[in-house]
């Protein structure tokens, strides 16, 4: 998988089409929570296989920590690793920002994958958008 950090805006269209897919028709999100403010000040991410694109992500900052949200991989391509991938990129770019903590609200079924990449629970299960999360920090 090529990941791309947006430049774009057809790289931004495609970022939002997989959120789109994912969140919105897959999970119930509604969009008004899914495409929220926090959208124009992100660093996107979008990965590509042969053109086209199936995971994408958005980072931001906030207080020390680069926090990773909206991860996501279409239904079909999960459990190739893309997700791994998509983290380790968002990851380096934290690093070359100049921070050393990653901070995420992990929907509790994807704890487990997380926890697998070195990141620790630090709250208390907690609803967002329906879905229940926990937060999870790592150092880099």
């Amino acid at each position: 998988m090529t990941i791309k950090i947006v430049q774009t805006d057809r790289e931004l269209q495609d970022a939002y089409h997989v959120r789109e897919i994912v969140f919105i028709h897959e999970q119930h999100v509604s969009p008004e929570l899914e495409m929220d403010e926090h959208d124009q000040s992100a660093t996107h991410f979008v990965g590509y296989v042969k053109g086209e694109p199936l995971a994408a992500s958005r980072l931001r900052y906030v207080d020390e920590y680069g926090k990773l949200e909206r991860i996501c991989v279409l239904q079909e391509h999960r459990g190739k690793h893309y997700g791994n991938q998509i983290i380790e990129a968002m990851e380096e770019e934290i690093k070359r920002n100049s921070y050393q903590k990653a901070k995420l609200n992990a929907q509790t079924h994807a704890e487990g994958f997380y926890k697998a990449l070195g990141y620790e629970t630090i709250s208390d299960e907690f609803m967002d958008a329906g879905i229940p999360h926990v937060t999870m920090v790592k150092t880099l």
